[in-house]
C-alpha cells in the first residue's frame, strides 16, 4: 500500500478568494481529469463518485467537527456545547437514536403540510415586486422565503424570522474555517442568543403543544425512549442552521442558473410537471455544498491507497454529481435530460444524510412551481455576486429582471 502523503497529487487552491463561478467550475473539471483526488489547503480531495460516496459512507470516517473545535482552541461555551452535540459529530448508537427519534418529524409525509404556508409565503415575497420588473432576488425574496418557512415549521411566531435568520447565518459558519478564525466571538453569541429563544420556546411548547416540530419533537417516544431538553433543543439548533441559509442559497443559484437558460425557464413555465426534475438538476449542478469534510478514524485502506488515522478528506459533490454519462452532457444545465447518475449527493449520503433534506427539496419545488409562472421573461440585470466555496456556497447579490405584471 501507498501512503496517501507519497503520492504526486494535482492541488486543489481552495483557499483563493477568487475561485467562484465558471473559475470553479473549471478547476474542478481539470483536476478531475488528472485523476480521481487531489490535494488541498487541509487535506485531500475525492474527485469521483464512488470515493465519495465511499468516505461518506465508512465507519472508518466522521465529520472532524471536534477536531476543528480542538485545533482552533474553541474554549467551554454555547459554542463548545453546540458543537459536541450537533447530530453530526455524533456517532454510532447516540446518532442512530436521535435519527429515529426526529425522522417522523421531518418525513416526506410529515413536511407536506407545510407547503401551503410556503406558496403564501412566496405569493407574499413577490407581490410589491411583480409591477416594477426587477429586483435584487437574494435580499427580496430568497433571504426571507426560508426563514419564514422555518418560523412555521419550529412553530416560532412570524416576527422572529428574521432573528432566526440571523442566527442561521451566523452559527452555520462554524463549518467555515477562515470564519471560525476570524468571527468566532460573533458566533458564540449568536449560539448562546438562540439556546436562550430555544429555551423560552420549549418551555411555551411543553405548556401549549401544537402541530409543529418543536412539540413533536417533544413527544417523541420509541420504545419508551424520549429526546431530552437539551438534545431537543440542539435537534431545533440544527434543523435551524441546516435549514435557511442552505435553502436560500440554492434557491439563489437556481434563479441565477434559469437567467442565464431562459429556454430552461421557458419550458419549465410550459411543463410545471418537470417542476421535480427542475429541482435536481439545479441540485446536481450547482451544489451548495461543495464539499463535505470527512477525518479518519483509524488507518483506512482505498484503492491501494493507505489514508492514515486522522486524515481530513474532502469529498467532492460536485464532481460527484457529474458522473456517470457523457462528460459534455453532465456539464449542460437540463431540466428535461434523462440523468444516469444517482441522486445527487449534495445532502450527503450515509449515516449523516441531511436531516432537512425533505424539507428543503419541498421548499424549492414551491418555488420552482411558482415563480415562473410569476416573473415571464426572466433575465440576469447585472452581475451576480457570489460567495465563497468554503462553508456554504451562496449568491451574496442576484440583481434581476422579468416581464413587469400589468
Amino acid at each position: 500500500m501507498t501512503l496517501v502523503s507519497e503520492l504526486d497529487l494535482p492541488v486543489l487552491e481552495d483557499m483563493d478568494p477568487a475561485l467562484r463561478g465558471d473559475r470553479f467550475h473549471g478547476a474542478m473539471r481539470g483536476l478531475r481529469e488528472q485523476g480521481w483526488l487531489a490535494k488541498s489547503t487541509y487535506g485531500y480531495v475525492a474527485l469521483d463518485r464512488e470515493a465519495v460516496e465511499f468516505f461518506l459512507r465508512s465507519r472508518a470516517t466522521t465529520f472532524p467537527g471536534l477536531l476543528m473545535a480542538d485545533l482552533l482552541e474553541v474554549p467551554a461555551g454555547p459554542l463548545r456545547e453546540q458543537i459536541e452535540r450537533n447530530i453530526i459529530n455524533v456517532n454510532g448508537g447516540d446518532h442512530r437514536r436521535l435519527r429515529n427519534l426526529v425522522n417522523p418529524a421531518l418525513s416526506p409525509r410529515a413536511v407536506e403540510r407545510y407547503r401551503p404556508a410556503m406558496r403564501d409565503y412566496l405569493e407574499e415575497l413577490l407581490a410589491p415586486l411583480l409591477a416594477s420588473g426587477r429586483c435584487e432576488f437574494v435580499e427580496a425574496v430568497a433571504k426571507p422565503y426560508p426563514s419564514l418557512v422555518i418560523a412555521a415549521v419550529m412553530g416560532a411566531a412570524r416576527e422572529d424570522a428574521p432573528r432566526l435568520y440571523d442566527w442561521s447565518n451566523w452559527i452555520q459558519r462554524q463549518f467555515d474555517a477562515p470564519s471560525m478564525l476570524e468571527q468566532r466571538e460573533r458566533i458564540e453569541q449568536a449560539v448562546a442568543e438562540f439556546y436562550e429563544y430555544a429555551d423560552e420556546l420549549l418551555a411555551r411548547r411543553r405548556r401549549d403543544p401544537g402541530d409543529d416540530l418543536i412539540s413533536k419533537l417533544l413527544a417523541a417516544e420509541l420504545e419508551g425512549d424520549r429526546l431530552s431538553e437539551v438534545e431537543c433543543k440542539n435537534l431545533v439548533l440544527n434543523v435551524l442552521v441546516g435549514g435557511v441559509d442552505t435553502t436560500q442559497s440554492q434557491l439563489s443559484h437556481a434563479i441565477r442558473l434559469f437567467a442565464a437558460h431562459p429556454d430552461q425557464w421557458e419550458l419549465l413555465a410550459e411543463r410545471p410537471e418537470l417542476t421535480g426534475a427542475a429541482v435536481e438538476e439545479v441540485l446536481r449542478f450547482e451544489p451548495i455544498t461543495p464539499f463535505t469534510a470527512r477525518i479518519t478514524l483509524e488507518d483506512v485502506e482505498y484503492r491501494g491507497v493507505t489514508f492514515p488515522q486522522n486524515t481530513v478528506v474532502l469529498v467532492s459533490a460536485f464532481n460527484a454529481n457529474r458522473e456517470p454519462g457523457a462528460a459534455n452532457a453532465l456539464e449542460r444545465f437540463d431540466i428535461s435530460a434523462e440523468r444516469e447518475a444517482a441522486t445527487p449527493l449534495t445532502f450527503g449520503a450515509g449515516m449523516h444524510y441531511c436531516l432537512g433534506a425533505n424539507l428543503a427539496r419541498a421548499e424549492l419545488q414551491e418555488a420552482l412551481t411558482l415563480l415562473p409562472r410569476r416573473l415571464p421573461g426572466l433575465a440576469l440585470d447585472g452581475e451576480p455576486r457570489l460567495d465563497s466555496i468554503n462553508g456554504i456556497y451562496g449568491v451574496l447579490e442576484l440583481p434581476i429582471s422579468f416581464q413587469p405584471a400589468p
